[in-house]
C-alpha cells in the first residue's frame, strides 16, 4: 500500500460502498470512512478484502491518509449532515483541496456550499450521480457543477469510473456542467424527466391492460418489440422484464401482487416548484409529481371506486394492433414533450443563474448509466449541434416531423382514455403543452379582462404599445332587469 491514498469517500450505504468499488476497481487507492465505524470494519473484511482501501475510523483519520490535494466524496443523506461534515473538513483540509457531494442535493444548498467552501481557501463539487446502486458499481452518469478549479482534479477518477457509450464504448458520460449548483440542477431536471417517463409508461400498460386486456405476456412483447424502435431505452427495457417476473409465494405475475401506491424523494417536487418560480410550464413533469400523490391515497380511492361511476364500459372496440401501434406513437410524442420542458426549464434556470450550460453534452452524459439513458437522447444532441440558441426541442426538425406524424394516434389515444375513463394524465399533459405551445393566441386576453375588472391589474393591447386600465362597470352594457 502507498503511503497516501488517493481518492477518500464518507458514507458506506449501498450507494458509497458501490461508488468505491468502482473507483479502486480503476486502480486508484481509497480511504474510507463511516460514522458508524462497524460499518468501516465489515466492509473492509467483506467486499473490500484484499482491495486498494485503507479504512478510517474518523474524519481526521480519512484526511490524514489522502494525498494532496486531497479529494473527499461525501455519499450521505442530503441536507444537515452534508454541512456538519463540511465543517468537520474544513478545519483538516489545505488550500486547494476538494469537497465533493454526491448526494441529491438541492442545487441551492451546493450554491451556498460553494461559496462557504470557497471562502475557506478549498474547492467545492456538487455532482449529480446517475444509475442507481449498479450504476454506482459499474459505471453511472456523473454530473459535476462547482468550483471550475476542481474539475481537473476530479476529472481523472470521474471519468474513469462513469459509464462509457459510442462506437468503441469510450465517450465517458461524465463532463464539467458549469458553477456552483448547476451540476444538482442538472441531476434534479434528469430525475424530473424520469418521473415523466415513468409515469408515461405506466399509462401506456394500464391502456393497453385495460382498454384491450392484454395479458403480462402479451404485454412483455409489446414492451419488447416497443424497445427494438426509436422508444428504445432503459426505463423500457426494465418495464418489458417486469411483466416476466413470476411471484414465488402466488404464481401470479409479480406485477399485479405489488400495491398501486408510489413515493417520491423530492427531486420532482422540486423541480415542479423551480418551475413556478421561473415562470415556465414544466407540466407533464408536475401531472408525474400529482399522478405518486393520488396512488397515496389507496385508502380514499377504494371508497370513492364505490360510490363514484364512470362510463359503462372499459374495453376498446376498434382493431388491437392498430391501437397499440397508436399508443406506441403517442408515447414517444409525448416523451418529445417532457424533455423538451425539461430543456426549457434548464434553459430559463441558466438564465437566472448565469450558468454556461451546454444543452447537447447534457443529454450525451444522459445516454449511459443513467435511469433514462435512451437512444433517443442522440436526436436532443444533434438538435442542439445544429442550433445552440434552439428555443424549444418542438421546433427541431426531426422531433417536430415526429409530432406531426403522430398527431393523429396521439389524439385518438388520449380522446380514447378519456372516453373509456381510463386515467391519462400524463399523456394528455403532454398533448394539452403541445396544443397551447403551437398557438399565436391563447384565451389570456379575456384572463387578463377579467383581471382588470376585478382588481385593476391592467392589461396590454395588441395594436399599441403601454399598460391600459378600463373602468368595466362603466361601460358594460347594463344587465338586464332583474340582473346583477
Amino acid at each position: 500500500m502507498p503511503d497516501k491514498c488517493d481518492f477518500g469517500l464518507v458514507g458506506l450505504a449501498v450507494m458509497g460502498e458501490n461508488l468505491a468499488l468502482n473507483v479502486e476497481s480503476r486502480g486508484y487507492w481509497v480511504a474510507v470512512f463511516n460514522r458508524t465505524t462497524s460499518k468501516v470494519d465489515e466492509f473492509i473484511a467483506g467486499r473490500a478484502a484484499g482491495k486498494r482501501f485503507k479504512g478510517c475510523h474518523s474524519v481526521k483519520e480519512l484526511v490524514d491518509n489522502l494525498a494532496t490535494p486531497r479529494k473527499v466524496m461525501l455519499m450521505v443523506k442530503a441536507g444537515p449532515a452534508v454541512d456538519a461534515l463540511i465543517e468537520q473538513l474544513i478545519p483538516l483540509l489545505d488550500p486547494g483541496d476538494v469537497i465533493i457531494d454526491g448526494g441529491n442535493t438541492h442545487y441551492a444548498d451546493t450554491q451556498r456550499r460553494t461559496a462557504h467552501v470557497e471562502s475557506k481557501g478549498l474547492l467545492y463539487v456538487g455532482t449529480g450521480v446517475s444509475g442507481g446502486e449498479e450504476g454506482a458499481l459499474k459505471g453511472p452518469s456523473i454530473m459535476p457543477g462547482g468550483s471550475r478549479e476542481a474539475w481537473p482534479l476530479v476529472k481523472p477518477i470521474f471519468q474513469a469510473i462513469s459509464a462509457k457509450v459510442g462506437p468503441n464504448n469510450d465517450i465517458p458520460c461524465c463532463d464539467w456542467v458549469g458553477p456552483d449548483g448547476a451540476g444538482h440542477y442538472v441531476k434534479m431536471v434528469h430525475n424530473g424527466i424520469e418521473y415523466g417517463d415513468m409515469q408515461l409508461i405506466c399509462e401506456t400498460y394500464y391502456l393497453l391492460k385495460h382498454a384491450l386486456d392484454l395479458s403480462n405476456d402479451e404485454l412483455y412483447e409489446t414492451f419488447a418489440e416497443f424497445n427494438r424502435g426509436e422508444l428504445d431505452s432503459y426505463l423500457i427495457e426494465i418495464t418489458r422484464d417486469i411483466f416476466s417476473v413470476t411471484d414465488e409465494l402466488t404464481d401470479n405475475h409479480l406485477v399485479d401482487m405489488i400495491l398501486d401506491t408510489a413515493g417520491s424523494k423530492g427531486t420532482g417536487k422540486w423541480m415542479s416548484q423551480l418551475a413556478l418560480d421561473l415562470g415556465v410550464p414544466t407540466t407533464l413533469i408536475t401531472e408525474a409529481v400529482y399522478a405518486r400523490h393520488l396512488s397515496a391515497l389507496k385508502d380514499a380511492r377504494v371508497r370513492a371506486s364505490e360510490v363514484l361511476s364512470g362510463p359503462p364500459t372499459q374495453k376498446y372496440s376498434g382493431n388491437r394492433e392498430e391501437f397499440i401501434d397508436a399508443v406506441r406513437q403517442a408515447l414517444y410524442a409525448s416523451k418529445i414533450c417532457s424533455y423538451a420542458q425539461g430543456f426549457f426549464q434548464l434553459q430559463a434556470a441558466a438564465k437566472e443563474h448565469d450558468w454556461p450550460l451546454k444543452y447537447g453534452d447534457i443529454a450525451l452524459l444522459w445516454r449511459g448509466g443513467c435511469i433514462i439513458r435512451a437512444r433517443f437522447l442522440d436526436r436532443i444532441k444533434e438538435a442542439f449541434d445544429a442550433d445552440a440558441k434552439l428555443e424549444n426541442l418542438l421546433l427541431a426538425p426531426y422531433f417536430r416531423d415526429v409530432i406531426t406524424a403522430a398527431q393523429p394516434a396521439w389524439r385518438k389515444v388520449v380522446s380514447t382514455a378519456f372516453v373509456l375513463g381510463v386515467p391519462a394524465p400524463a399523456f394528455s399533459a403532454a398533448l394539452t403543452y403541445y396544443d397551447g405551445y403551437r398557438q399565436a393566441r391563447l384565451p389570456a386576453n379575456l384572463l387578463q379582462a377579467q383581471r382588470d375588472y376585478f382588481g385593476a391589474h391592467t392589461y396590454q393591447r395588441v395594436d399599441r404599445e403601454g399598460v391600459f386600465h378600463t373602468d368595466w362597470i362603466a361601460q358594460r352594457r347594463p344587465p338586464e332587469k332583474g340582473g346583477k
